[in-house]
């Protein structure tokens, strides 16, 4: 199959995601709406994260000025995975991580959770994928919507706060799983809702974020993750976007994460692509995966490095340029430019 010439960016995007020819990989940041941006933090200024998040006018400001100011080719949401849980109920606070006011830690607190529509508990959500949905129909950039994997937000919302061991999440596992499972049962249910309407106002893709699904060995992982994001996946896939499935420090189980479904895998830094994109062949296309603080070097190691992630990424069906982690507070402005650009210099067809 050829490559149409003249792609736009919403075309070389979503012809990655479903592994069609494209001239070159498309190239974004997960994270690339934040305080390293002058201009974020001008807009940002004297409001707090969740007011921001519910702020349909800064929300769309700021989700904009990655494409306004470095270029990059797809925009993402401004917002944050707990914003769907404010719609169960649950008190959340950041300073400046993700705080819950009551940990779910019994029997009442889970079985009490109920679904609501996230158009009716969280609506400001849709109208700023629908005000950026019309502010990218000039520029032919597409639009990404996300959410939090039901994994991660249940191991914050059991253990009450970010943690290295999540001990007290790992102790509900073991010692009661059929509480856990009812926990991951309704995340599921919330995430499917929020996602097909964010597809519904005008998402072109999402992606689901399991930042400590990577915490678990293989078995585990696959008895407890899978499972929540084969039904995500399958559920979602409906609504016509390609779903992509970021797992941080989930190398050991990137053949599950195979089995999930997923359009598109991305990838932590820590995952080789080379080898990932040998055994993804045909199955998903890889996104990834530079380590973010590579931004920081010199602008022609910033080109070296995203040269050699194109080259070992081959393989695979499809290629989306991007961190293996969301962008750093202290990254320079002009490593992510360097970065950016560095993807776009990439010929078609080579590296």
């Amino acid at each position: 199959m050829s490559v149409p010439a003249g792609l736009t960016a919403r075309e070389r995007f979503l012809r990655a995601c479903r592994g069609e020819p494209v001239d070159r990989p498309p190239v974004w940041l997960m994270r690339q709406a934040g305080r390293y941006l002058p201009e974020y933090r001008r807009v940002r200024e004297g409001i707090s994260f969740l007011d921001m998040c519910r702020d349909v006018e800064r929300a769309v400001t700021v989700s904009l000025q990655p494409v306004e100011l470095l270029g990059v080719e797809a925009v993402i949401l401004f917002s944050d995975i707990f914003v769907p849980v404010l719609g169960l109920g649950i008190d959340v606070d950041f300073r400046p991580g993700p705080m819950i006011g009551e940990p779910l830690r019994t029997r009442d607190q889970i079985h009490a959770l109920r679904v609501e529509d996230p158009r009716q508990t969280v609506p400001y959500v849709f109208e700023i994928v629908r005000g950026l949905r019309r502010a990218l129909s000039g520029p032919q950039i597409p639009l990404l919507g996300f959410a939090g994997a039901p994994f991660t937000l249940a191991a914050y919302l059991v253990e009450g706060a970010g943690s290295r061991s999540f001990s007290a999440m790992k102790r509900m596992l073991y010692r009661e799983p059929a509480l856990m499972r009812t926990l991951l049962d309704v995340l599921t249910e919330m995430t499917v809702a929020y996602l097909g309407a964010q597809i519904e106002a005008g998402a072109e893709a999402v992606q689901l974020f399991d930042t400590w699904a990577g915490l678990l060995a293989e078995d585990d992982y696959r008895k407890w993750v899978l499972p929540t994001h084969q039904a995500i996946v399958e559920r979602v896939r409906g609504g016509g976007a390609p779903l992509i499935l970021y797992v941080n420090d989930g190398a050991h189980v990137l053949e599950s994460m195979l089995e999930s479904g997923a359009d598109v895998l991305s990838l932590d830094w820590r995952c080789d692509m080379g080898m990932a994109a040998r055994r993804a062949g045909r199955r998903a296309s890889l996104q990834g995966n530079l380590d973010p603080c590579i931004l920081a070097a010199p602008r022609e190691e910033i080109f070296s490095r995203v040269r050699r992630i194109a080259e070992q990424a081959r393989p695979a069906r499809g290629h989306i340029l991007n961190l293996g982690h969301g962008c750093l507070p202290d990254t320079p402005v002009e490593g992510v430019r360097a970065f950016v650009e560095a993807a776009k210099s990439l010929a078609a067809g080579s590296a």
